[in-house]
């Protein structure tokens, strides 16, 4: 397990990241765009002390309308002018890091009537948050040290095909271990032997769409396994 002050250290950085998401939900506008939502995002980040990434020059990946379905990485990104509008998805993915230790964040907001929902009407947007917060929580359940990457992908593809969704990350990978260096993650891929308990902390972000459906949903927090082999969230 994690050291306790790696645990504190991280924590700092993931909690600005998650006060950045709340505020950017009440700040996004009918005209905003990818990129104006993205400088946002960056523009909060650096007001709350984090000017930096560990991912690229990407601290803010953020995809909606025509692009709510789309897997890149943050190495090719490049956000697009595409307008929120009335209804819409918006996804923001934060990653700062301080030092050696990173945030690494994802939520997606349901547009409606030109603002922001926490209760949206859609029965797709509904059904899309509700499913990734549930898996979120189950993950938290049945997950151990032993337990593999291999078998955390499994599990969650399998969640993922039962409840009628389809993975949408382009390696249908659905997390990876936080690490110094971006290029030593460890993937929650297929036939990866390393148990989760040798990392000291991964994050879980299934990225889905329902099958026939239009939006992508995104959900990234980061975990790690207390003293009593318990899976905790920073």
């Amino acid at each position: 397990m994690p050291t306790e002050l790696q645990i504190a250290e991280h924590k700092k950085v993931q909690l600005a990241a998650k006060s950045v998401l709340d505020r950017l939900a009440e700040a996004i506008t009918p005209d905003d765009t990818e990129k104006s939502i993205a400088a946002k995002a960056y523009d909060m980040m650096k007001e709350s002390g984090y000017t930096e990434t560990w991912y690229y020059d990407c601290p803010a990946l953020v995809l909606l309308g025509s692009r709510s379905c789309v897997s890149i990485s943050g190495r090719d990104y490049q956000p697009c002018e595409e307008t929120v509008g009335m209804s819409n998805l918006v996804t923001v993915d934060l990653s700062p890091t301080h030092q050696r230790y990173w945030g690494d964040c994802a939520r997606s907001f349901p547009i409606e009537n030109g603002r922001v929902t926490h209760s949206p009407q859609l029965l797709e947007f509904r059904n899309g948050l509700n499913f990734l917060e549930q898996m979120h929580t189950q993950m938290q359940k049945i997950v151990r040290p032993n337990t593999t990457f291999g078998q955390l992908f499994d599990w969650a593809n399998m969640r993922i095909r039962q409840n009628g969704f389809v993975n949408l990350d382009y390696k249908n990978n659905v997390g990876h271990s936080i690490a110094i260096d971006r290029d030593d993650r460890q993937y929650i891929q297929s036939n990866n032997q390393l148990a989760l308990g040798e990392v000291p902390f991964f994050s879980f972000e299934p990225f889905v769409r329902l099958k026939g459906g239009k939006w992508g949903f995104k959900r990234e927090g980061i975990f790690f396994f207390n003293e009593a082999g318990l899976l905790e969230e920073l």
